[in-house]
């Protein structure tokens, strides 16, 4: 996936460039004319191109700033009084903000990160304000009012790194207060697992070819990120039960799985449009997937056969071509990547588990290497050529 500004800048040359063409074949432009608009904006980008070293340099820098600001604070909590710490979370959030404020004329890079900066430190002035005042212990409590903040910040700012911190602590709140209300009821893990992938994918597959923006580029790759580790987190859910806990009752049950599957595709809904029939199949992998590992058998325990084993390797290997599928009709190559890394890690895993213990020392090598070398170089060559031809459908 590209950075939010990046393909931003790329779509802009893309609309230049149609306009181009409509003002040419219009008569408004000669095509002499045209030629130079176009080697003009091309110089344009060239002078451009120490942009990212710049947007990583501030980007770090506000990491640093936020770490620093805390660790000072961390340091020193003993010394100060309960009023003065008080006065020191208030100060932390409120000068970083009013920093980006002054910044936002002269530098809007700047004003940006240091935005960002003053809603990270928002979340451990929740927190910090909690222990000085000894309030009640109830921590999904903090992180509502974190993602409170970071809504209203959006809300004002409209920028892209607001809506990701929203878009991370929501889902932070939700599955905090799932975790509260259920205590340490059986079946609860693989509920928020389910939603959790639920919620990946939706984020994931935000971006069409109608719709894009640096706010649904944003959540494109917190959902790319968190794609693989969801799925693992369901598939090693249903081996994870402690089962001399109750189970959670048939009404707790229910309202969890319907939570953790509508809910993601809700807001697939909102953003995806009728678009969003695509979420509703990939919604059917993620309940065979928690089905396969006793997601929806709660209250027994289940032996892991082979079979089983290999009907999750299956399903691996499907949802991985569907999402390059999916990729190919929408055009994102994002998904395609991903979808032959999944493949790539399904197969990888099956070897591992099920074909290697079955070798000797030597040939479990050979056929590792092998794995690697032509199944690497296949699948490669095959990545290459959907995007080409992805490229020629969208051409």
């Amino acid at each position: 996936m590209e950075a939010p500004e990046s393909e931003g800048i790329k779509n802009m040359a893309a609309h230049w460039e149609r306009y181009l063409e409509r003002w040419t074949k219009a008569g408004l432009l000669t095509p002499v004319t045209a030629d130079l608009i176009r080697a003009h904006e091309v110089e344009q980008d060239k002078e451009q191109g120490l942009r990212w070293p710049i947007v990583i340099a501030i980007a770090f820098g506000g990491l640093l700033l936020a770490a620093g600001i805390l660790l000072f604070v961390a340091a020193h909590w003993d010394k100060l009084s309960p009023w003065l710490r008080f006065s020191l979370v208030l100060a932390m959030v409120a000068g970083t903000h009013l920093a980006g404020a002054l910044a936002a004329t002269r530098f809007p890079l700047l004003a940006t990160a240091l935005h960002a900066v003053g809603t990270i430190c928002l979340g451990a002035g929740i927190f910090l304000a909690g222990q000085i005042f000894h309030l009640q212990e109830h921590w999904p409590g903090g992180v509502m009012l974190w993602a409170l903040g970071a809504w209203i910040a959006w809300a004002v700012l409209r920028d892209w790194p607001q809506a990701a911190l929203a878009a991370l602590t929501t889902p932070v709140w939700l599955a905090g207060e799932w975790l509260e209300a259920t205590g340490s009821g059986i079946g609860r893990e693989p509920i928020l697992a389910a939603g959790l992938l639920m919620l990946a994918i939706s984020y994931l597959t935000v971006l069409t070819p109608q719709k894009t923006s640096p706010v649904r580029k944003a959540l494109a790759w917190i959902g790319g990120l968190a794609l693989f580790p969801a799925v693992s987190a369901v598939i090693l859910a249903g081996t994870s039960y402690n089962w001399s806990h109750f189970a959670l009752g048939w009404n707790g049950g229910l309202c969890g799985w319907v939570g953790a599957f509508l809910l993601p595709l809700a807001l697939a809904g909102l953003l995806r449009g009728q678009a969003v029939w695509m979420n509703v199949i990939a919604a059917f992998w993620v309940a065979f997937l928690s089905m396969t590992h006793s997601g929806f058998r709660i209250g027994r325990a289940l032996s892991h056969t082979a079979t089983n084993d290999l009907t999750v390797y299956g399903l691996c290997a499907v949802g991985s071509m569907g999402l390059i599928a999916w990729g190919m009709q929408e055009g994102r190559k994002e998904r395609v990547n991903l979808g032959v890394a999944g493949f790539a890690l399904t197969v990888l895993f099956f070897y591992f588990s099920t074909v290697m213990d079955k070798l000797g020392r030597s040939a479990s090598l050979i056929g590792l290497g092998l794995l690697f070398l032509l199944g690497g170089w296949l699948l490669e060559k095959t990545r290459r050529r959907l995007l080409i031809q992805m490229g020629k459908e969208a051409a």
